[in-house]
């Protein structure tokens, strides 16, 4: 199932960027998919996608500081700023045997 959000700041006039969210562990237990399609102005970077989701998930806070990305399958930092078509990781640590 994929969910599709616009981010709720994005004016109708200013050019957006549309991408594929890939949600892991705590990420997706928070959303119930695996995925999310969004919206974001363009210039967006994946630091403010991460805002935008723990605002709609506050849950997720504690998740904000230890949280990695990857863009199109490649690790980034968080002020990577994103294009249209991206996909979009959040890496939150695990632990396992």
């Amino acid at each position: 199932m994929k969910e599709t959000a616009v981010y709720p700041t994005l004016p109708m006039s200013e050019p957006s960027i549309t991408v594929t969210v890939k949600l892991f562990a705590a990420y997706q237990e928070a959303y119930g998919v695996p995925e999310l399609r969004l919206e974001f102005p363009a210039n967006t970077s994946v630091s403010a996608v991460l805002a935008y989701l723990i605002a709609e998930k506050p849950q997720l806070e504690c998740w904000r500081d230890v949280t990695g990305f990857g863009v199109n399958l490649e690790f980034v930092s968080s002020d990577t700023v994103l294009h249209d078509g991206d996909e979009v990781v959040l890496i939150p640590p695990v632990s396992g045997g």
